[in-house]
Protein backbone atom coordinates (compact mmCIF):
# COMPACT_ATOMS: atom_id res chain seq x y z
CA UNK A 1 0.00 0.00 0.00
CA UNK A 2 2.52 2.86 -1.32
CA UNK A 3 1.44 6.78 -0.64
CA UNK A 4 1.95 9.53 -3.63
CA UNK A 5 2.83 12.90 -1.76
CA UNK A 6 2.71 16.02 -3.59
CA UNK A 7 4.71 18.18 -2.23
CA UNK A 8 4.51 21.97 -2.81
CA UNK A 9 7.76 23.91 -1.44
CA UNK A 10 8.11 27.96 -1.46
CA UNK A 11 10.79 27.35 -4.23
CA UNK A 12 9.44 24.21 -5.95
CA UNK A 13 7.30 21.13 -6.31
CA UNK A 14 8.13 17.01 -5.36
CA UNK A 15 5.97 14.01 -6.77
CA UNK A 16 7.04 11.08 -4.73
CA UNK A 17 6.01 6.94 -3.95
CA UNK A 18 6.75 6.20 -0.49
CA UNK A 19 6.67 2.55 0.20
CA UNK A 20 5.70 0.63 3.54
CA UNK A 21 9.19 1.01 4.87
CA UNK A 22 9.14 4.46 4.50
CA UNK A 23 11.38 4.24 1.42
CA UNK A 24 11.08 7.05 -1.59
CA UNK A 25 10.69 4.62 -4.06
CA UNK A 26 11.01 7.29 -7.34
CA UNK A 27 10.69 11.26 -7.07
CA UNK A 28 10.61 14.10 -9.22
CA UNK A 29 11.28 17.26 -8.20
CA UNK A 30 10.23 20.81 -10.67
CA UNK A 31 12.13 24.48 -9.60
CA UNK A 32 8.96 27.05 -9.34
CA UNK A 33 10.58 29.92 -8.00
CA UNK A 34 8.74 32.78 -7.16
CA UNK A 35 8.31 36.09 -8.44
CA UNK A 36 9.60 39.45 -6.61
CA UNK A 37 8.33 42.32 -8.72
CA UNK A 38 9.17 44.98 -6.05
CA UNK A 39 11.45 44.77 -2.58
CA UNK A 40 9.30 43.24 -0.46
CA UNK A 41 6.24 41.88 -2.35
CA UNK A 42 6.58 37.70 -3.20
CA UNK A 43 4.00 36.31 -5.69
CA UNK A 44 3.46 33.31 -7.68
CA UNK A 45 1.55 31.83 -10.49
CA UNK A 46 -0.95 29.15 -8.70
CA UNK A 47 -2.24 28.07 -12.44
CA UNK A 48 1.17 26.97 -13.27
CA UNK A 49 1.49 25.39 -9.85
CA UNK A 50 -1.72 23.42 -10.26
CA UNK A 51 -0.18 22.50 -13.96
CA UNK A 52 3.19 21.42 -12.92
CA UNK A 53 1.70 19.42 -9.81
CA UNK A 54 -0.58 17.42 -12.15
CA UNK A 55 2.18 16.97 -14.51
CA UNK A 56 5.20 15.14 -11.67
CA UNK A 57 2.38 13.39 -9.77
CA UNK A 58 1.32 11.57 -13.30
CA UNK A 59 4.93 10.69 -14.19
CA UNK A 60 6.07 9.82 -10.92
CA UNK A 61 2.88 7.08 -10.86
CA UNK A 62 3.44 6.07 -14.12
CA UNK A 63 6.88 5.56 -13.51
CA UNK A 64 6.50 3.61 -10.07
CA UNK A 65 2.72 2.02 -10.60
CA UNK A 66 -0.82 2.50 -8.65
CA UNK A 67 -0.77 4.12 -5.41
CA UNK A 68 -3.85 3.50 -2.54
CA UNK A 69 -3.63 7.45 -1.15
CA UNK A 70 -2.17 10.86 -1.39
CA UNK A 71 -0.75 12.91 0.91
CA UNK A 72 -0.69 16.22 0.54
CA UNK A 73 2.21 18.85 2.08
CA UNK A 74 2.65 22.43 1.15
CA UNK A 75 4.32 25.75 2.24
CA UNK A 76 1.49 27.40 4.84
CA UNK A 77 0.10 31.08 4.94
CA UNK A 78 0.47 31.47 0.89
CA UNK A 79 -2.75 32.85 -0.31
CA UNK A 80 -4.67 31.85 -3.28
CA UNK A 81 -7.88 33.33 -4.67
CA UNK A 82 -9.86 31.77 -7.54
CA UNK A 83 -13.29 31.61 -8.86
CA UNK A 84 -15.53 28.87 -7.83
CA UNK A 85 -17.34 28.38 -10.87
CA UNK A 86 -14.24 28.26 -13.72
CA UNK A 87 -11.73 27.05 -11.16
CA UNK A 88 -9.27 30.31 -12.61
CA UNK A 89 -7.16 32.54 -9.90
CA UNK A 90 -8.34 36.36 -9.69
CA UNK A 91 -4.71 37.43 -9.61
CA UNK A 92 -0.90 36.20 -8.75
CA UNK A 93 -0.93 34.37 -5.41
CA UNK A 94 0.72 36.09 -2.34
CA UNK A 95 3.86 34.27 -1.38
CA UNK A 96 4.02 33.88 3.05
CA UNK A 97 7.13 36.03 2.77
CA UNK A 98 5.34 39.00 0.91
CA UNK A 99 5.19 41.90 2.69
CA UNK A 100 2.97 44.30 1.05
CA UNK A 101 0.76 44.68 3.44
CA UNK A 102 2.91 45.61 6.54
CA UNK A 103 1.06 48.64 7.08
CA UNK A 104 -2.65 47.25 7.31
CA UNK A 105 -1.16 45.18 9.98
CA UNK A 106 0.05 48.38 11.95
CA UNK A 107 -3.43 49.75 11.23
CA UNK A 108 -5.07 46.86 12.21
CA UNK A 109 -3.66 46.67 15.88
CA UNK A 110 -5.33 50.30 16.36
CA UNK A 111 -8.65 47.94 16.16
CA UNK A 112 -6.77 45.54 19.17
CA UNK A 113 -6.51 42.93 16.50
CA UNK A 114 -2.86 41.86 16.11
CA UNK A 115 -1.58 39.88 12.77
CA UNK A 116 1.83 39.45 11.04
CA UNK A 117 2.04 40.25 7.54
CA UNK A 118 3.65 36.70 6.66
CA UNK A 119 0.15 35.21 7.54
CA UNK A 120 -2.85 34.86 4.85
CA UNK A 121 -5.02 37.34 6.82
CA UNK A 122 -4.48 40.67 4.98
CA UNK A 123 -3.03 39.21 1.84
CA UNK A 124 -6.79 37.75 1.39
CA UNK A 125 -8.26 41.06 2.72
CA UNK A 126 -6.21 42.96 -0.01
CA UNK A 127 -6.72 40.49 -2.55
CA UNK A 128 -10.43 40.77 -2.04
CA UNK A 129 -10.28 44.90 -2.18
CA UNK A 130 -8.71 44.65 -5.41
CA UNK A 131 -10.74 42.56 -7.22
CA UNK A 132 -14.04 41.83 -5.17
CA UNK A 133 -14.39 45.23 -3.67
CA UNK A 134 -17.71 44.63 -2.65
CA UNK A 135 -17.54 41.34 -2.01
CA UNK A 136 -20.41 39.85 -4.34
CA UNK A 137 -18.22 37.49 -6.17
CA UNK A 138 -18.40 33.79 -5.62
CA UNK A 139 -14.57 32.93 -4.80
CA UNK A 140 -12.59 30.51 -3.46
CA UNK A 141 -9.49 31.37 -0.88
CA UNK A 142 -7.30 29.11 -0.02
CA UNK A 143 -3.49 28.33 1.01
CA UNK A 144 -1.41 26.19 -1.56
CA UNK A 145 -2.39 22.75 0.05
CA UNK A 146 -6.18 23.23 -0.56
CA UNK A 147 -5.23 24.49 -4.33
CA UNK A 148 -3.61 21.33 -4.54
CA UNK A 149 -6.72 19.31 -3.14
CA UNK A 150 -8.96 21.64 -5.31
CA UNK A 151 -7.04 20.16 -8.20
CA UNK A 152 -6.90 16.51 -7.57
CA UNK A 153 -10.27 16.05 -7.07
CA UNK A 154 -11.31 18.28 -10.12
CA UNK A 155 -12.83 20.58 -8.40
CA UNK A 156 -14.99 19.06 -6.32
CA UNK A 157 -12.81 19.58 -2.64
CA UNK A 158 -12.68 22.47 -0.50
CA UNK A 159 -10.76 21.70 1.98
CA UNK A 160 -7.50 22.47 4.39
CA UNK A 161 -6.35 20.91 7.76
CA UNK A 162 -5.64 22.97 11.20
CA UNK A 163 -1.71 22.67 10.52
CA UNK A 164 -2.49 25.42 7.68
CA UNK A 165 -5.48 27.03 8.87
CA UNK A 166 -3.56 28.13 12.13
CA UNK A 167 -0.63 29.87 9.86
CA UNK A 168 -3.84 31.80 8.23
CA UNK A 169 -4.91 34.65 10.66
CA UNK A 170 -8.17 33.56 10.12
CA UNK A 171 -8.58 30.86 12.99
CA UNK A 172 -9.85 30.97 17.16
CA UNK A 173 -6.49 30.86 18.98
CA UNK A 174 -9.08 29.21 22.35
CA UNK A 175 -7.80 25.81 20.57
CA UNK A 176 -11.35 24.78 19.09
CA UNK A 177 -10.12 25.06 15.20
CA UNK A 178 -12.46 27.24 13.69
CA UNK A 179 -12.60 30.29 11.85
CA UNK A 180 -12.69 33.66 13.82
CA UNK A 181 -16.02 35.44 12.93
CA UNK A 182 -14.31 38.43 14.80
CA UNK A 183 -11.61 38.36 12.45
CA UNK A 184 -13.54 38.28 9.35
CA UNK A 185 -15.61 40.76 10.14
CA UNK A 186 -13.07 43.20 10.49
CA UNK A 187 -11.52 42.05 7.22
CA UNK A 188 -14.67 41.70 5.67
CA UNK A 189 -14.00 38.17 4.58
CA UNK A 190 -16.87 36.11 3.37
CA UNK A 191 -17.03 33.08 5.54
CA UNK A 192 -18.84 30.97 2.61
CA UNK A 193 -14.98 31.87 0.59
CA UNK A 194 -13.24 29.59 3.34
CA UNK A 195 -12.49 26.08 2.84
CA UNK A 196 -13.71 23.21 5.51
CA UNK A 197 -11.16 22.16 7.92
CA UNK A 198 -10.65 18.47 7.83
CA UNK A 199 -8.21 16.06 9.81
CA UNK A 200 -4.55 15.91 8.97
CA UNK A 201 -4.93 11.94 8.66
CA UNK A 202 -8.30 10.70 7.41
CA UNK A 203 -9.94 10.08 3.95
CA UNK A 204 -11.63 13.22 2.69
CA UNK A 205 -11.94 12.50 -0.90
CA UNK A 206 -10.54 10.88 -4.46
CA UNK A 207 -7.88 12.23 -6.43
CA UNK A 208 -9.75 12.08 -9.39
CA UNK A 209 -7.79 13.33 -11.59
CA UNK A 210 -5.10 11.09 -11.38
CA UNK A 211 -4.95 7.82 -12.55
CA UNK A 212 -7.25 4.72 -10.05
CA UNK A 213 -8.84 7.96 -8.52
CA UNK A 214 -6.45 6.97 -5.37
CA UNK A 215 -7.89 8.66 -1.64
CA UNK A 216 -7.03 11.92 -0.52
CA UNK A 217 -5.71 10.88 3.06
CA UNK A 218 -3.74 13.50 4.17
CA UNK A 219 -3.26 16.99 4.44
CA UNK A 220 -0.61 18.86 6.52
CA UNK A 221 1.76 21.61 6.79
CA UNK A 222 5.47 21.40 5.80
CA UNK A 223 7.04 22.14 9.10
CA UNK A 224 4.78 19.89 10.67
CA UNK A 225 5.47 17.52 7.84
CA UNK A 226 8.74 17.37 8.28
CA UNK A 227 8.28 16.81 12.68
CA UNK A 228 6.10 13.98 11.62
CA UNK A 229 8.58 12.77 8.75
CA UNK A 230 11.43 12.61 11.66
CA UNK A 231 9.50 10.91 13.59
CA UNK A 232 8.57 13.47 16.31
CA UNK A 233 5.21 11.75 16.85
CA UNK A 234 5.55 11.98 21.27
CA UNK A 235 5.91 14.87 23.20
CA UNK A 236 9.25 16.24 23.95
CA UNK A 237 10.41 15.35 20.11
CA UNK A 238 12.25 18.20 18.25
CA UNK A 239 13.17 18.55 15.07
CA UNK A 240 14.88 21.41 12.95
CA UNK A 241 15.06 21.94 9.36
CA UNK A 242 17.61 23.86 7.28
CA UNK A 243 16.39 25.31 4.10
CA UNK A 244 15.76 29.02 2.99
CA UNK A 245 14.81 29.79 6.91
CA UNK A 246 15.48 27.77 9.28
CA UNK A 247 12.14 26.13 11.79
CA UNK A 248 12.08 24.34 14.70
CA UNK A 249 9.76 22.68 16.20
CA UNK A 250 8.77 20.70 19.14
CA UNK A 251 5.71 17.97 19.48
CA UNK A 252 3.89 18.93 22.61
CA UNK A 253 1.02 16.52 22.51
CA UNK A 254 -2.77 17.01 23.55
CA UNK A 255 -1.51 20.45 25.92
CA UNK A 256 -1.64 23.73 24.55
CA UNK A 257 0.85 25.81 24.88
CA UNK A 258 -0.24 28.53 27.20
CA UNK A 259 0.83 31.40 24.86
CA UNK A 260 -2.20 32.25 22.48
CA UNK A 261 -0.04 33.91 19.45
CA UNK A 262 3.89 33.98 20.89
CA UNK A 263 5.51 33.19 23.62
CA UNK A 264 8.61 35.41 26.14
CA UNK A 265 11.43 34.04 24.32
CA UNK A 266 9.58 34.36 20.71
CA UNK A 267 8.09 30.83 20.25
CA UNK A 268 4.94 30.23 18.83
CA UNK A 269 2.20 27.60 19.51
CA UNK A 270 1.62 25.78 16.62
CA UNK A 271 -1.01 22.61 15.26
CA UNK A 272 1.04 20.01 14.65
CA UNK A 273 -2.02 17.68 13.42
CA UNK A 274 -5.68 16.76 14.26
CA UNK A 275 -6.39 13.20 14.43
CA UNK A 276 -10.09 12.34 14.92
CA UNK A 277 -10.93 15.50 15.84
CA UNK A 278 -8.22 16.04 18.75
CA UNK A 279 -5.08 18.62 17.41
CA UNK A 280 -1.59 17.69 18.66
CA UNK A 281 -0.01 21.11 19.96
CA UNK A 282 3.87 21.97 19.51
CA UNK A 283 5.41 25.03 19.26
CA UNK A 284 7.82 26.50 16.52
CA UNK A 285 10.80 29.01 16.89
CA UNK A 286 12.16 30.88 13.14
CA UNK A 287 15.07 31.68 11.72
CA UNK A 288 14.12 33.98 8.76
CA UNK A 289 17.17 33.36 7.04
CA UNK A 290 19.11 30.47 6.96
CA UNK A 291 20.44 28.59 3.53
CA UNK A 292 19.79 32.13 2.36
CA UNK A 293 23.29 32.92 3.60
CA UNK A 294 25.48 30.49 2.08
CA UNK A 295 23.47 31.63 -1.54
CA UNK A 296 24.79 35.04 -0.68
CA UNK A 297 28.39 33.64 -0.65
CA UNK A 298 28.00 32.28 -3.69
CA UNK A 299 25.69 34.18 -5.72
CA UNK A 300 26.74 38.00 -4.53
CA UNK A 301 30.27 37.63 -3.13
CA UNK A 302 31.27 34.97 -5.51
CA UNK A 303 33.48 33.30 -2.42
CA UNK A 304 32.20 29.92 -3.26
CA UNK A 305 31.38 28.49 -6.87
CA UNK A 306 28.66 25.57 -5.74
CA UNK A 307 26.77 25.70 -1.97
CA UNK A 308 28.56 22.64 -1.88
CA UNK A 309 32.12 24.24 -1.78
CA UNK A 310 30.84 25.96 1.36
CA UNK A 311 32.04 23.26 3.17
CA UNK A 312 35.42 22.68 1.67
CA UNK A 313 36.57 26.26 1.52
CA UNK A 314 35.78 26.41 5.55
CA UNK A 315 37.42 23.49 6.23
CA UNK A 316 40.37 25.21 4.93
CA UNK A 317 40.94 26.76 8.33
CA UNK A 318 40.72 25.30 11.99
CA UNK A 319 38.38 28.27 13.07
CA UNK A 320 37.71 31.94 12.33
CA UNK A 321 40.45 33.71 13.61
CA UNK A 322 37.76 35.48 16.05
CA UNK A 323 35.54 36.35 13.10
CA UNK A 324 31.64 36.56 13.77
CA UNK A 325 28.83 36.57 11.86
CA UNK A 326 25.00 37.05 12.16
CA UNK A 327 23.23 35.70 9.66
CA UNK A 328 20.23 38.91 9.80
CA UNK A 329 20.00 39.62 6.43
CA UNK A 330 16.24 39.39 6.87
CA UNK A 331 16.30 40.39 10.37
CA UNK A 332 15.88 38.44 13.09
CA UNK A 333 13.39 36.10 14.31
CA UNK A 334 13.17 33.80 17.67
CA UNK A 335 13.68 35.01 20.30
CA UNK A 336 14.39 38.93 19.47
CA UNK A 337 11.81 39.56 16.33
CA UNK A 338 13.88 42.21 14.88
CA UNK A 339 13.07 43.09 11.69
CA UNK A 340 15.54 46.41 11.77
CA UNK A 341 18.50 43.75 12.57
CA UNK A 342 20.94 43.15 9.64
CA UNK A 343 23.35 41.30 8.77
CA UNK A 344 26.62 41.92 10.35
CA UNK A 345 30.15 40.63 9.62
CA UNK A 346 32.73 41.39 12.73
CA UNK A 347 36.41 40.71 13.95
CA UNK A 348 38.02 41.29 10.81
CA UNK A 349 41.47 41.62 10.08
CA UNK A 350 43.80 42.00 7.98
CA UNK A 351 44.41 38.05 8.43
CA UNK A 352 41.42 36.89 7.46
CA UNK A 353 40.41 35.29 4.63
CA UNK A 354 38.06 33.42 2.34
CA UNK A 355 38.08 30.53 4.48
CA UNK A 356 37.41 32.28 7.26
CA UNK A 357 34.34 34.38 6.34
CA UNK A 358 33.16 31.30 4.78
CA UNK A 359 33.52 29.74 7.94
CA UNK A 360 31.92 32.45 10.03
CA UNK A 361 28.76 32.17 7.85
CA UNK A 362 28.10 28.64 8.40
CA UNK A 363 28.67 28.88 12.06
CA UNK A 364 26.60 31.93 12.48
CA UNK A 365 23.52 29.88 11.08
CA UNK A 366 24.64 27.69 13.99
CA UNK A 367 24.42 29.42 16.39
CA UNK A 368 21.34 30.71 15.50
CA UNK A 369 20.03 26.85 15.47
CA UNK A 370 21.14 27.36 19.49
CA UNK A 371 19.18 30.54 20.16
CA UNK A 372 15.87 28.63 18.35
CA UNK A 373 16.56 25.39 20.98
CA UNK A 374 16.86 27.64 24.25
CA UNK A 375 13.91 30.16 23.30
CA UNK A 376 12.03 26.73 22.81
CA UNK A 377 13.03 25.06 25.86
CA UNK A 378 12.10 28.42 27.78
CA UNK A 379 8.99 28.97 26.19
CA UNK A 380 8.00 25.25 26.47
CA UNK A 381 9.57 24.03 29.50
CA UNK A 382 10.97 21.06 28.00
CA UNK A 383 14.20 19.82 27.27
CA UNK A 384 15.53 19.06 24.02
CA UNK A 385 18.16 16.46 24.70
CA UNK A 386 19.19 15.51 20.84
CA UNK A 387 18.09 17.46 17.75
CA UNK A 388 16.70 15.67 14.95
CA UNK A 389 17.51 18.08 11.31
CA UNK A 390 16.95 18.13 7.53
CA UNK A 391 17.32 20.54 4.78
CA UNK A 392 19.57 20.93 2.35
CA UNK A 393 22.35 22.42 5.10
CA UNK A 394 22.48 19.27 6.68
CA UNK A 395 24.70 17.71 3.58
CA UNK A 396 27.60 20.27 5.11
CA UNK A 397 29.49 17.85 7.35
CA UNK A 398 30.90 21.80 8.44
CA UNK A 399 27.82 22.95 9.34
CA UNK A 400 26.19 19.89 11.35
CA UNK A 401 29.14 19.97 13.45
CA UNK A 402 28.62 23.65 14.11
CA UNK A 403 25.51 23.20 14.73
CA UNK A 404 26.32 20.38 17.40
CA UNK A 405 29.42 22.52 19.06
CA UNK A 406 26.81 25.37 19.71
CA UNK A 407 24.02 23.72 20.85
CA UNK A 408 25.67 20.77 22.55
CA UNK A 409 23.79 18.60 21.76
CA UNK A 410 23.99 16.01 19.53
CA UNK A 411 22.39 16.19 15.76
CA UNK A 412 20.62 12.95 14.20
CA UNK A 413 20.63 13.86 10.36
CA UNK A 414 17.38 12.33 8.44
CA UNK A 415 17.62 10.14 6.35
CA UNK A 416 16.35 11.98 3.55
CA UNK A 417 17.31 15.63 2.63
CA UNK A 418 13.74 16.85 2.64
CA UNK A 419 11.68 14.79 5.59
CA UNK A 420 8.36 16.87 4.36
CA UNK A 421 7.90 13.94 1.79
CA UNK A 422 7.66 11.27 4.59
CA UNK A 423 5.44 13.32 6.88
CA UNK A 424 3.06 13.20 4.34
CA UNK A 425 3.09 9.83 3.59
CA UNK A 426 3.09 8.99 6.77
CA UNK A 427 -0.73 10.76 7.86
CA UNK A 428 -2.15 9.41 4.63
CA UNK A 429 -0.65 5.86 5.90
CA UNK A 430 -2.11 6.10 8.77
CA UNK A 431 -5.51 6.69 7.61
CA UNK A 432 -5.66 3.86 5.15
CA UNK A 433 -3.44 1.11 7.41
CA UNK A 434 -0.53 1.13 5.68
CA UNK A 435 1.07 1.26 9.31
CA UNK A 436 -0.83 0.68 12.28
CA UNK A 437 -0.45 3.55 14.56
CA UNK A 438 1.98 6.29 15.56
CA UNK A 439 4.86 3.60 17.63
CA UNK A 440 5.05 2.09 13.76
CA UNK A 441 6.31 5.94 12.70
CA UNK A 442 7.96 6.77 15.47
CA UNK A 443 10.42 2.90 14.56
CA UNK A 444 11.00 4.03 11.64
CA UNK A 445 13.03 6.54 12.07
CA UNK A 446 17.26 6.07 11.11
CA UNK A 447 19.31 9.03 11.01
CA UNK A 448 21.94 8.14 8.51
CA UNK A 449 24.60 10.14 10.67
CA UNK A 450 25.05 11.20 14.34
CA UNK A 451 27.12 14.15 15.37
CA UNK A 452 28.26 14.57 18.69
CA UNK A 453 29.88 18.11 20.20
CA UNK A 454 33.28 17.86 19.75
CA UNK A 455 33.88 21.40 20.81
CA UNK A 456 32.14 24.41 21.99
CA UNK A 457 31.44 28.02 20.55
CA UNK A 458 31.69 30.97 22.27
CA UNK A 459 27.78 32.04 23.16
CA UNK A 460 28.76 35.11 25.37
CA UNK A 461 30.61 36.47 21.80
CA UNK A 462 27.73 35.46 20.61
CA UNK A 463 25.48 37.45 22.35
CA UNK A 464 27.32 40.43 21.83
CA UNK A 465 27.48 39.93 18.16
CA UNK A 466 23.77 39.86 18.66
CA UNK A 467 23.47 43.22 20.29
CA UNK A 468 25.55 44.53 17.63
CA UNK A 469 23.30 43.65 14.64
CA UNK A 470 20.38 44.79 16.26
CA UNK A 471 18.57 47.71 15.65
CA UNK A 472 20.20 48.79 12.73
CA UNK A 473 16.91 50.08 10.95
CA UNK A 474 15.14 51.95 13.81
CA UNK A 475 11.96 52.55 12.05
CA UNK A 476 11.49 48.58 11.38
CA UNK A 477 13.27 47.35 14.59
CA UNK A 478 9.89 49.23 16.53
CA UNK A 479 7.77 46.77 14.27
CA UNK A 480 6.07 44.42 16.77
CA UNK A 481 3.64 41.74 15.81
Amino acid sequence: MSILVVDVGTSGMRSAVVDPDGRIVHEEHRELLPDSPMAGLVEFDAALVAEVALEVSRNVLAAAGPVEAVGITTQRASTIVWDRVTGEPIAPALGWQDLRTVGECLALREQGLRLAPNVSATKLAHLLDLHDPDRSRDLCFGTPDTWIAWTLSGGALHVTDLSHAGTTGLVTTDGTGDWSPKVLEILNIPRAMLPTIVDSTGVFGEATALEGAPALAGLVGDQQSSLIGQGCVRAGMAKITFGTGGMLDLCLGEQRPPFPTRGEHGTFPIVAWREAGQPVWGTEAIMLSAGTNVEWLRDDLGLIDSTADSHVVASACEDTGGVLYVPALLGLGTPRWDYGARGTLLGITRGTGRPEVVRAVLEGVAQRAADLVEATEADSGVAIPTLRADGGMTENPTFVQAVANASQRAVEIAPVKDATTLGAAYLAGLAIGTWGGWDDIASIWAPRAVVEPNGTLDRDRWSEALDRSGGWHADLSGIDF
